[in-house]
């Protein structure tokens, strides 16, 4: 379903528009490009990964929240509405990926698809570019870790359970909300809750590692949801849990607290003075180590809770490091002679 235009004024343009009738339809539309790379180096020292790779930039998924939304930005687009309508596609990423292996200095350290926009979002049917990279991933036995809400992933469940067990692979299925209106209404464009429990059912069935991502928690809202996203999460086969706190950076702040007085007026105030109070006060603090880490009596609470949980429902019992040993460059393929 389409939807009026509605981004919030962009801090790296001098000028922006504003209608003063009604805001015209958003029309989907795809945007191709050459990249110039593929993985992103993490220099944030409270991440645990290093690599990352996101084919796509946007994300229809539309998650309010999401903290990747002011990256649109920097390529003159709106963090609102062009962010789930205005995708970019890295049509090269494949041979980047490629490229990037068969570098000297390359030693198969592991990448995390979509730190930063989904890597299975609809775009990917038609483009197949997340399904090439991990084929590539594959040949050259680097360990991978996926993090997604689509259904989509199925299509590639053979592919991820070749990796795990030939190298090393390990999907989360974020799940933030348990009931299924409240995660339409702030994720709309994701799949089902009950979709992604089956995510994490099929992947598990063949052998690959899945852990559930319950991230972000919004205080006063989905905090509630965590001991039934956790237990129906476990009984379909994951092993592993995290959380994070939301985070509300930029203009995201904007977006997300538009879509709570549109959906859940009622309960607008309750969940602002919750996020205050798990941030000192403050919407949100950008400094490491502290973006990530909520305070105070309620978030304490919080943490009580999915701690109790998670060792009450077995969680986070294996220590899994990723595999750089089985990282390889793949002898060359002889060519056959020309028959007559």
């Amino acid at each position: 379903m389409l939807k009026p235009v509605k981004n919030p004024p962009n801090p790296f343009e001098s000028t922006y528009r504003e209608f003063l009738e009604e805001a015209p339809q958003a029309e989907l539309k795809f945007y191709e490009e050459q990249a110039k790379s593929i993985l992103s180096k993490n220099e944030s020292p409270d991440l645990s990964f290093r690599w990352s790779l996101n084919p796509y930039r946007g994300c229809y998924h539309g998650c309010a929240y999401c903290y990747a939304r002011p990256s649109h930005e920097y390529l003159g687009f709106g963090s609102g509405t062009d962010f789930e309508t205005k995708i970019v596609i890295k049509k090269n990423a494949p041979e980047l990926l490629k490229k990037a292996f068969l570098s000297p200095r390359w030693k198969g350290e592991l990448i995390v698809f979509s730190g930063n926009t989904d890597c299975y979002q609809p775009a990917e049917a038609a483009y197949r570019l997340t399904q090439r990279c991990l084929e590539t991933c594959l040949e050259f036995r680097n360990p991978v870790g996926i993090i997604t809400k689509s259904f989509l992933i199925l299509r590639d469940k053979e592919l991820i359970a070749r990796l795990a067990q030939e190298s090393c692979a390990r999907v989360f299925v974020s799940i933030p909300f348990f009931d299924e209106k409240e995660a339409r209404a702030i994720e709309p464009q994701a799949a089902s809750v009950s979709r992604r429990l089956e995510v994490i059912q099929k992947l598990s069935e063949l052998g690959v590692p899945v852990g559930v991502s319950v991230a972000p928690i919004i205080p006063g809202f989905n905090d509630d949801d965590i001991p039934q996203i956790l237990k129906a999460a476990r009984e379909r086969g994951a092993t592993t849990a995290f959380y994070t706190l939301l985070r509300l950076a930029g203009n995201v702040k904007n977006v997300f607290f538009e879509r709570i007085k549109e959906r859940f007026p009622m309960r607008y105030e309750k969940i602002l003075h919750r996020i205050q109070d798990s941030h000192g006060g403050k919407i949100y603090d950008p400094r490491f180590f502290k973006r990530h880490e909520g305070q105070g009596t309620y978030w304490k609470v919080i943490e009580n809770l999915f701690e109790l949980y998670v060792k009450k429902l077995g969680f986070n019992q294996e220590k899994q490091k990723p595999s750089v040993s089985a990282f390889r460059i793949p002898s060359p393929q002889p060519e056959l002679p020309l028959t007559l």
